[in-house]
């Protein structure tokens, strides 16, 4: 079913203007770079992931603190 609905939706964006096109395309390129990299996140860091971004407290860090949080670790 999903082999059908993707076939449905590239012939739809054939019909689109063409920096549509290149913005579809390149957003697929992500997607298949994404999925040939190295560095992914097990099921538990993806999760440790979603809790902070869903943390409205969350404490801000300002650009000398990241660093100094990254040089700690030789970044």
């Amino acid at each position: 079913m999903m082999e059908e609905q993707l076939d449905t939706v590239l012939k739809r964006v054939r019909s689109w203007a063409p920096e549509r096109q290149r913005e579809a395309a390149e957003m697929l390129l992500l997607i298949e770079e994404h999925d040939q990299s190295p560095f992914q996140l097990t099921d538990e860091q993806l999760a440790e992931v979603r809790r902070r971004r869903a943390d409205k407290d969350a404490k801000l860090l300002t650009l000398e603190e990241f660093d100094a949080r990254l040089s700690r670790f030789g970044l």
